[in-house]
């Protein structure tokens, strides 16, 4: 369906037009009409499908039928993100496709001084964009009262399961009119959240696109078996050989993201390191580096990417496969976004077998290995034992094992000879019974 044919006013769709934005995505298609409505929405979709244009152009064309009243701007719309990074993603989206109408869009997120926000706050907002921590200290700090919200959209719900956000979302509720529009999306929908979801929503529309165990067609996956030791080897060697235009690396921890990026620095690769303990403005720059292809390696952790949104990357490498198997399916969708192609490169060394197995079986295929690469996996044999007496006369008994450490251990040894009378007392009446 064309941008054009959906019922939005014309402020949005010339912002639309100046965008690029022609034809609308499934999601947005299934989304607009039934929220223009005024209907609570439940949307399980993931990164990549568009559905921030489907709550936001929404929100502001109701938000400009009914303009707030002169010289009084309270909060109507409240949308809430579990990463600094998204959170900016969204206020930016609001902000292009709201640019000809007269509403102001903020943002809210922790990690920074709060005084410059608090400052954008009292001179009045229509739309707010915040991460659940610094939302509830100012509201506790009195600085947001959210008693005249009309639109709530939670985004990215299983994430802030993920990152231990859920209870602070539930206070955040709490603060909210009961006689609201509610907007709930999720990638994923485990039991807590299918459950918070019913506790929030009125008899909402459903839309399901691209369910989490179906990756993207477009996306040519593979992986390599490789020993653990030699995957920077391979990542350069990769880099070198691959036709990579961008590509984001996974890290399973922030130090590894770090490590990572020093030993490409250290080789001549440019790249850049993006983690939550990365101050605002280094995620910031490393993220807009990133975009504008002046550093085209950026390393992340999986909370950090959450909020990376790139058109046209044309590659996703894995360097340490997820623990949680739907967490493969968030991370390749960063590539093959709008209908483009894309790879998908996964290293898998022997502790992370089973790792491979829970991914194929989510997906329901096997990921094709690359059998020819310069760093295929070798299984490390076993040591043999050194002592090569007979395994039963050489093997001490546990009394003589306990005797062996008393010897050894100066500090209680008294201790440890009442704690064997009592252990040869209790071996006695058990042999009695």
């Amino acid at each position: 369906m064309l941008f054009k044919n959906i019922s939005l006013n014309m402020p949005i769709q010339r912002a639309l037009k100046d965008a690029g934005y022609n034809e609308a995505t499934p999601i947005q298609e299934r989304s607009i009409k039934p929220l223009l409505e005024g209907h609570d929405l439940l949307g399980c979709a993931q990164t990549g499908t568009g559905k921030t244009a489907a709550f936001a152009l929404p929100i502001l064309e109701g938000l400009s039928k009914a303009p707030a009243v002169k010289g009084k701007r309270p909060i109507r719309s409240l949308i809430l993100a579990p990463t600094r990074e998204l959170a900016i993603q969204i206020a930016e989206s609001f902000e292009t496709y709201g640019k000809y109408l007269n509403l102001k869009t903020t943002v809210i997120f922790g990690g920074v001084s709060q005084n410059p926000q608090t400052s954008i706050l009292s001179r009045g907002v229509d739309i707010l964009v915040a991460t659940p921590g610094r939302l509830l200290d100012l509201i506790n700090q009195k600085y947001i009262k959210l008693s005249e919200v009309e639109f709530f959209v939670l985004d990215e719900a299983d994430m802030m399961l993920d990152m231990g956000m859920i209870h602070d979302v539930r206070k955040i509720i709490a603060f909210l009119p009961k006689k609201r529009q509610t907007l709930f999306f999720s990638a994923t929908m485990p039991k807590e959240i299918a459950t918070l979801a019913d506790s929030i929503l009125d008899h909402p529309v459903k839309v399901e696109i691209t369910p989490v165990a179906s990756t993207v067609d477009t996306i040519r996956q593979s992986v390599y078996h490789v020993n653990k030791k030699n995957k920077i080897s391979l990542l350069m060697d990769l880099l070198k050989k691959e036709d990579i235009d961008r590509v984001l690396v996974f890290s399973r921890t922030k130090h590894g993201a770090d490590k990572i990026v020093k030993e490409l620095l250290r080789n001549k690769f440019e790249a850049q390191a993006i983690h939550g303990n990365k101050s605002q403005n280094a995620r910031q720059l490393a993220l807009k580096n990133f975009k504008e292809k002046i550093t085209k390696i950026l390393v992340a952790t999986d909370i950090a990417a959450r909020g990376i949104d790139v058109e046209e990357l044309s590659h996703v490498i894995i360097y340490d496969l997820p623990e949680v198997p739907e967490t493969y399916v968030h991370r390749i969708g960063r590539t093959g976004r709008a209908g483009l192609g894309g790879a998908a490169l996964s290293f898998c060394d022997t502790e992370e077998k089973h790792l491979l197995r829970d991914i194929e079986k989510l997906i329901r295929k096997a990921i094709p290995v690359v059998e020819e690469h310069a760093y295929p996996l070798v299984d490390m044999p076993v040591e043999p034992k050194t002592d090569t007496r007979s395994y039963a006369s050489s093997k001490p008994s546990r009394n003589q094992q306990r005797g062996s450490s008393q010897q050894t251990d100066s500090r209680g040894s008294s201790r440890s000879g009442r704690n064997d009378s009592r252990r040869n007392s209790y071996s006695q009446k058990k042999k009695a019974v």
